[in-house]
């Protein structure tokens, strides 16, 4: 018996209100935060790619979760704008693929990237000495390499097992936009392969970046103990403060959405913690990462500067 789905085939994503007052504030909330999220990733990329002194492993792996946050919040937040304000909210199977794909790509992709990071970190604390061979250019395109294949892989993987399944149920998708637990919830098909390869993926990928980034910190934190300096201890914690607020507010939203038990499923709270790590996230990354770093701050303050200098030299 062939599938049912067809390239033509549409869904309808259910979005997030259907009281037009709600709508209505929720498109200017979303759009205020894309914006935001644009301007704030598009800055900080142009300030670590103008700076000479930002030409380090530590910025190259941040212009990386700045791309990953740009492309993110473009693959969720334009449809969902548009479908706030449109009565159909209708999106093609092709474009639900594509929007899944991406997302998945990304979202891997971060977590992974923030484990590369988080041992950046332990690298440059940890072994200073040796930082400049360990994180060499070589390495740090290399794992950033394993980071974007990791995500490559993960999502090929999901979309093709997703979209292989009869929706027989309902088109009807409680959600904002295509992610694989609700999908899975619309199919007349046993969906047991599909969630055990779902937890599998999110285990490793999660369960290997967690590992990762806990072993790092363990070691950062008890190098950072055994220095004497109150302020060198203050310095180095600060250094790190920025990365484990990211962290945080990522590794605990996408390990809540793809590793909870079927049984504990709740539409509507599945739609706030995805608003999280979907829009909230890579608004707010950019704004951590300025706020608790002097080179970037300064480089923000210096560049407008720079610009300026020579109109007031012609006019001395």
């Amino acid at each position: 018996m062939g599938h049912p789905n067809k390239t033509s085939e549409k869904f309808f994503l259910l979005g997030l209100s259907t009281d037009p007052y709600l709508q209505v504030i929720c498109f200017l909330v979303f759009l205020v935060i894309y914006l935001t999220t644009l301007s704030g990733n598009l800055l900080l990329i142009f300030v670590v790619r103008s700076n000479p002194k930002l030409q380090t492993p530590m910025y190259f792996f941040l212009s990386n979760l700045s791309i990953i946050d740009l492309c993110f919040s473009s693959t969720i937040v334009p449809i969902l704008l548009l479908n706030t304000i449109s009565t159909n909210g209708s999106i093609s199977l092709d474009g639900c693929a594509t929007q899944m794909f991406f997302s998945l790509v990304l979202g891997a992709t971060e977590c992974l990237l923030l484990a590369v990071m988080a041992y950046d970190r332990y690298a440059a604390i940890c072994k200073p000495l040796h930082y400049n061979a360990i994180m060499n250019k070589k390495s740090c395109i290399g794992l950033a390499l394993i980071a974007w294949s990791g995500g490559l892989v993960n999502a090929t993987i999901h979309v093709v097992l997703t979209f292989q399944l009869p929706y027989c149920r309902s088109h009807h998708v409680n959600h904002f936009f295509c992610e694989v637990p609700p999908f899975l919830r619309l199919s007349c098909r046993d969906t047991r392969l599909n969630e055990i390869a779902m937890y599998i993926a999110a285990g490793i990928i999660s369960l290997c970046a967690f590992l990762l980034t806990l072993i790092s910190y363990v070691h950062i934190v008890s190098t950072i103990l055994k220095i004497r300096s109150s302020q060198g201890r203050l310095k180095a914690f600060s250094t790190c403060a920025s990365h484990l607020t990211v962290v945080t507010l990522y590794y605990g939203t996408i390990t809540f959405i793809y590793l909870q038990p079927r049984s504990a499923f709740s539409s509507e709270t599945d739609k706030v913690v995805s608003i999280i790590y979907t829009v909230i996230t890579p608004m707010l990354n950019p704004i951590i990462y300025s706020i608790r770093n002097k080179d970037v701050k300064s480089s923000i303050i210096r560049n407008p500067l720079r610009q300026t200098n020579p109109i007031k030299k012609t006019l001395i």
